[in-house]
């Protein structure tokens, strides 16, 4: 039995047939030079000797009596891997555009809570010959990091598939597989961890009050003068993404080459992440000017943070948010991307520093039938299109293996993200890299921004890219030297440790993206 954090059942309280909370990724694969095998076959009697590396793989839910408290994982022992892993053929001619549709369909439908919180599905058919893997995962048990854990342990760094040790086998228990436990023995279950987490936060009180202080101080450090950009936010502005949505999805996949794109950021003086953020900048800027959508204010995105520490593989969620200037209000795209660079030096440097309580666990008796009602209620009384917006769209970008990985003998060609997008924040765009590239992926309302409008927020990306590579380079060292002159910057240099970028790994050619379609015309905002 292993307690549920109260971040990790907060996606389960949040979900509605309208917003499922599962993560997902979309990998291409490259079957061996003249294999003759059934994929399906052989991928699942792969899973089946591994999925004992991966609690994730064989754990489920058990609700506490009443829902008076947090449920609890237990282990599953009999999984059915026909149930969880499934094949699908594309219609002819099998491109790409079918693809996405079809991913974006599975992305729609809830998983089953009765049993382990996961599907993959086996895609072929198609015109290229490649085979799509489709796997989700409930995010209440699994963050972007922990997924890349997982990775490791599913997958392969050579085409060989390598032995694993089979799992031991389990005493005890009476064989009833542990599966159901009592009324009395999940409520003490509970009190008992309710009680052990008070007591943390009781030991956390000196270290929170400390950490608190100097974020304080890195707040107060952030503060501009008159003829600078403010670096604290107010409310979003309204847009079509701040909206209440329905479970129809548009998806659509974008890869650009990683070790172009960090050189490019060192060149305009920011990272690869600024590169990222300048490029979804200018592409919604785009896309709502000319359906004249675009607010007068500057659009803000809301954007994980990590709060893993080094080492740490523990397969739950470890994630805060920060809020980031897009600068869409800028016109000059050198002033703008120096903005968004600054702004997201922030927000990370106010998290660093409160990183040791914005993890912590808060138990709270009632809290799932509380917090799955109050989920209900926001999306069915449309309150997310009346309320106030915090931001306008999910940006998300996550580290991923940086060598190629073999799934079952067949090479790993593109690891797309499938991400959530939610009442409030109909679109999700989200990037991680791969092997020498970035592969994004764009997940949304398909209400609000149907498929073929998603394609063309690739082409403003792909647009957005080259406005970038027009800025006139930085001097040398300025890279480093223009953080400095912003209050952030100084706060986080003083405060922090350096922030560290991803490695740089051996550039992959970018496969063809799915041409975007002529673009639709101006349509009122949807309410």
């Amino acid at each position: 039995m292993h307690h549920l954090t109260s971040m990790d059942a907060s996606f389960l309280h949040f979900e509605t047939p309208e917003t499922p909370m599962h993560v997902a990724s979309l990998l291409l694969l490259d079957l061996p030079k003249g294999y003759k095998g059934d994929y399906y076959e052989d991928f699942k009697a792969m899973i089946g000797k591994r999925m004992h590396l991966a609690s994730v793989f064989t754990r489920k839910l058990a609700p506490m009596p009443f829902e008076l408290a947090e449920p609890v994982w237990i282990d599953d022992d009999d999984v059915d891997l026909d149930f969880h892993v499934r094949s699908l053929t594309l219609r002819r001619p099998g491109t790409m555009d079918q693809l996405h549709q079809l991913v974006a369909r599975l992305h729609s439908t809830l998983l089953d809570r009765s049993r382990p919180l996961w599907e993959t599905y086996i895609i072929e058919g198609l015109e290229d010959g490649r085979v799509a893997l489709y796997s989700k995962m409930h995010h209440s048990g699994i963050d972007g990091k922990a997924g890349t854990e997982v990775t490791k342990v599913m997958y392969d760094i050579s085409p060989e598939i390598r032995e694993v040790t089979p799992p031991r086998r389990k005493t005890g228990g009476g064989g009833s597989g542990g599966y159901q436990l009592g009324v009395a023995e999940l409520i003490q279950a509970a009190v008992s961890n309710a009680a052990a987490q008070y007591r943390k936060l009781g030991e956390l009180l000196p270290t929170a009050a400390k950490a608190i202080t100097t974020a304080g101080n890195v707040i107060s450090s952030q503060r501009t003068t008159k003829d600078e950009r403010a670096l604290t936010l107010g409310l979003a502005p309204r847009t079509i993404f701040n909206d209440s949505i329905t479970n129809q999805r548009s998806f659509s996949t974008l890869t650009l080459p990683f070790d172009e794109l960090k050189a490019l950021g060192k060149r305009v003086g920011g990272t690869v992440n600024t590169v990222v953020m300048a490029m979804c900048s200018e592409a919604l800027a785009r896309f709502l000017k000319e359906r004249g959508m675009l607010p007068p204010q500057a659009l803000i995105a809301a954007v994980p943070v990590s709060l893993r520490t080094e080492g740490d593989g523990a397969q739950n969620n470890q994630v805060s948010m920060v809020r980031v200037d897009l600068a869409t209000d800028i016109p000059d795209m050198a002033e703008r991307f120096q903005a968004i660079h600054n702004s997201s030096e922030a927000g990370k440097a106010v998290v660093r520093e409160l990183k040791p309580v914005l993890g912590v666990d808060m138990p709270f008796a009632g809290s799932p039938w509380l917090m799955t009602s109050l989920a209900s209620l926001y999306g069915r009384s449309k309150l997310a299109s009346q309320l106030p917006a915090m931001a306008n769209v999910l940006i998300s970008n996550v580290p991923g293996p940086s060598m190629p990985l073999y799934v079952c003998g067949a090479r790993m060609g593109s690891f797309y993200p499938v991400s959530i997008p939610y009442h409030g924040s109909a679109l999700n765009i989200t990037v991680q890299s791969y092997a020498g590239q970035l592969d994004f992926g764009i997940i949304a309302c398909r209400r609000i921004l149907s498929q073929e409008e998603s394609y063309a927020l690739i082409g403003h990306l792909k647009a957005a890219l080259k406005a970038i590579e027009a800025l006139p380079p930085v001097g040398e060292g300025a890279a480093a030297a223009a953080p400095a002159e912003v209050p952030a910057a100084r706060s986080a240099a003083r405060t922090a440790r350096p922030r560290k970028t991803a490695r740089a790994i051996a550039t992959a050619t970018p496969r063809k993206s799915a041409a975007a379609p002529a673009r639709r015309g101006a349509r009122s905002k949807k309410t």
